[in-house]
């Protein structure tokens, strides 16, 4: 991406009572990369979720149930591609459908994530001071 450029972002809201803008500037996203690139910085947040996991995997899980990313369509996909005869072509179409299934989990975690702080952020400040 060019430098100085932004990046589409939603609409502005509220996070663990921060503002969030709605365009982060690329410079913005990097240095916000970097900052997450820390291992300290997630001790405790790994703790936290060490707590959560279970709660948030029912969430993730029931997410991804009602978006139709694991419903039919999925299991046919699965079945098509181990079906297939040629070994190294069933081998890519089964790494294919990993790599989307995890970026999927990662895109509708993140989405779930965003939502629990927003609502979390709701609950601790109802009048949203």
């Amino acid at each position: 991406m060019a430098s100085g450029g932004s990046r589409p972002q939603p609409p502005r809201g509220t996070l663990a009572g921060r503002s969030i803008p709605a365009v982060l500037t690329d410079e913005q996203v990097e240095a916000a990369v970097r900052a997450l690139s820390d291992p300290e910085r997630f001790a405790g947040a790994e703790r936290t979720l060490a707590v959560l996991a279970p709660q948030l995997q029912r969430v993730l899980a029931y997410s991804l149930e009602e978006g139709g990313w694991f419903g039919d369509a999925h299991r046919s996909q699965v079945r098509t591609a181990l079906s297939e005869p040629d070994e190294a072509l069933r081998a890519e179409r089964v790494e294919t459908l990993l790599a989307e299934e995890t970026r999927i989990g990662m895109l509708v975690g993140v989405a779930v994530g965003w939502e629990l702080a927003r609502e979390l952020d709701v609950q601790d400040n109802p009048q949203g001071d």
